[in-house]
Parts: structure tokens; sequence; C-alpha cells
């Protein structure tokens, strides 16, 4: 029996790993889920997570810290969609953010009245919001996003070069 192996097209030392992480429950899926109506309504524009999904970022945080995972991430690529860069930052950002570093936080406190604390960019990498990674540009509110003028100042640290700096709200 004739033995075959198959080889990549690339040596494994220059592929790169790609993790892909859905955002944590968000207000729009409480809401839609008890009636499908909801995602019709404009109170679910660009909707926050919920105290579940914070605690879901809370429990993959401590995940990739404890398997290591953390530390072999080179960049993080978010959709600039609030419910995704909370999940982004709260799950790879750095540790607390201590007033007078020099280092802008990835989200300062208690953005968007989210009653969390700071998050750090020291000891993370990256972060880059990128539209097209975006699930869905769709007819529903919670499909569309603030401008990014709204999400600089409650997440400094992301770099939004790659997102349309107006809202973008499509409908088909």
């Amino acid at each position: 029996m004739e033995r075959i192996t198959i080889t990549g097209m690339y040596p494994l030392h220059r592929c790169k790993t790609l993790h892909l992480v859905r955002h944590a429950e968000g207000t729009h899926n409480v809401a839609g889920e008890k009636d499908y109506s909801a995602y019709l309504s404009d109170e679910y524009l660009d909707s926050p997570l919920t105290d579940l999904g914070w605690n879901q970022v809370d429990n993959l945080r401590m995940h990739v810290q404890k398997t290591g995972l953390v530390k072999k991430i080179e960049l993080i690529i978010t959709s600039p969609m609030l419910r995704t860069m909370q999940t982004a930052v709260g799950v790879f950002g750095g540790e607390g953010y201590t007033n007078g570093i020099r280092a802008p936080p990835l989200m300062v406190q208690n953005a968007f009245n989210s009653g969390r604390p700071a998050v750090s960019s020291l000891g993370s990498p990256p972060f880059l919001a990128v539209e097209s990674c975006r699930e869905r540009l769709g007819e529903h509110p919670c499909d569309r996003r603030r401008s990014i003028t709204e999400y600089r100042p409650a997440f400094p640290a992301i770099d939004f070069s790659l997102a349309s700096p107006l809202t973008p709200f499509h409908h088909f």
C-alpha cells in the first residue's frame, strides 16, 4: 500500500491562524427572541451587550488567558459595531487601565453606559475596525451602527482607518 503525504502550499511557519469570535449577547438578541418584530425597533440601533453578554466576555477572556492563546495573537480585527467592539476589547484587551499611562485605553470607563471599567491597550495586540467584517448590512436598526466620530472617544486605541467615517445605512 502506497502512503501519500499531502503538504500545504506554504510552510507552516509562514501561515497564520485565524480565530473567529462572534459577539456576545446583545440587547437586540434578547428582545428579538421574545418578539421578532423588536428587530425593527430603533431602540435597538447598534445594540450594546447585556449583563449576560459581559459575563460571556469575561468567561472567554479567562479561557484565552488560561490556554495561553492570548499571547499568540498578533492582531484583533473587529467590525465597527458597538457589541463587537465591546466583545473584542473585553476578551482580548489588556488588564485594567490606570489614568496617567501614556498608552490610550482600548475602551474608556463606562463607555456607552456599559458600567464597565476602562480596558488598557498595554500588552494587547493592535485592534483594527473593518467595515466589511460586519455580520450583515441590513435594514434592521440593530444592524446599523453609529458614526465613527461617536466611537473614537469611547474606544481611543482602536484603529478606525478601514471603517467608513459616516454611518452606513444600507437598505435592501
